[in-house]
């Protein structure tokens, strides 16, 4: 898995930084309505912008549920908010890989035996995955008919990147490599058992200078999630009591995504509908298992 690991997560937007993730969008500072659930999804936006994925924990949920997950994480019942991350089962084990001694020769010796210089296979892959993703999320009953319609654009958008992005690039790669090896090392996650020792909000706080590498080696590739975040703009499309709806749009790479968000207002605060869905399924595992890939909404 590592090196091929590696690679896939180039081709759909690398871990945690990429915009298929089960996140509104990625956003930041940007164009908003002066309603306060648009100004929810600028705040969970601005975390992810500047690398705080505590405070994107913090303000994704309400406190009672934030404290019972911090628990359920400690007992490796859940691994929320990792879980809506696309590959999210690939982290620990990613993490791993990299972070293992003279993982940086062992991964580019098998960059280069497998993938180097070969640009029209991997955009071959790329489109070849984008198609099978499309139409992946479109079938699979785990999603909601807003997350269908957003992350059939993320994907489109993605493998059209992909498609188009020197990825074969050996310098490029073993740039990306290093970086991504000494950030790793720097987490200190390198286990099941040190995950659930560190805790949710200690292991989240040491993932975000993860996060912030994996941006970076993105826009090596010329895909600029920054250039995403800062682009964000969202409009209050209905309020109604304590649900509301959002209409966001961001710029991913040459595409335009166009998307929709259901809130849900708790003790005076507003809440994204999927995120309390998924903590709510998250805190109801029972001990001794674990976390897997949310249910069947009603």
């Amino acid at each position: 898995m590592p090196l091929r690991g590696i690679t896939t997560l180039l081709l759909c937007g690398l871990l945690v930084a990429a915009g298929c993730q089960r996140t509104p969008a990625p956003a930041a500072v940007a164009e908003t309505t002066a309603s306060e659930p648009a100004a929810a999804v600028q705040r969970l936006a601005r975390h992810l912008h500047d690398n705080d994925l505590v405070g994107f924990a913090r303000d994704a949920i309400p406190p009672a549920e934030y404290a019972g997950l911090e628990t359920a994480w400690r007992e490796g019942r859940s691994r929320w908010p990792l879980t809506e991350l696309p590959l999210d089962e690939q982290l620990e084990p990613l993490l791993a890989a990299l972070a293992a001694p003279g993982s940086e020769r062992s991964l580019q010796q098998g960059f280069k035996r497998n993938f180097a210089n070969q640009d029209k296979d991997l955009r071959d892959a790329a489109r070849s995955l984008g198609s099978f993703g499309v139409q992946y999320v479109k079938r699979e009953g785990v999603y909601t008919a807003e997350e269908r319609a957003h992350y059939a654009q993320v994907i489109t958008a993605l493998s059209e990147w992909g498609a188009q992005a020197p990825l074969g690039d050996p310098k490029r790669m073993a740039a990306a490599i290093s970086k991504l090896a000494a950030a790793a090392r720097r987490t200190g996650l390198t286990s099941e058992q040190v995950l659930r020792e560190a805790g949710m909000s200690e292991s989240l706080r040491r993932l975000g200078p993860f996060f912030a590498q994996a941006k970076a080696s993105l826009a090596s590739y010329g895909l600029s999630l920054d250039r995403s975040l800062s682009g964000l703009r969202t409009e209050l499309i209905e309020q109604k009591g304590d649900l509301a709806r959002v209409r966001i749009h961001y710029p991913l790479d040459k595409r335009e995504i166009d998307t929709v968000v259901s809130l849900r207002r708790r003790d005076g605060h507003w809440y994204l509908v999927d995120h309390l869905r998924h903590a709510e399924q998250a805190l109801a595992m029972p001990a001794g298992e674990t976390p897997e890939t949310p249910a069947k909404p009603d």
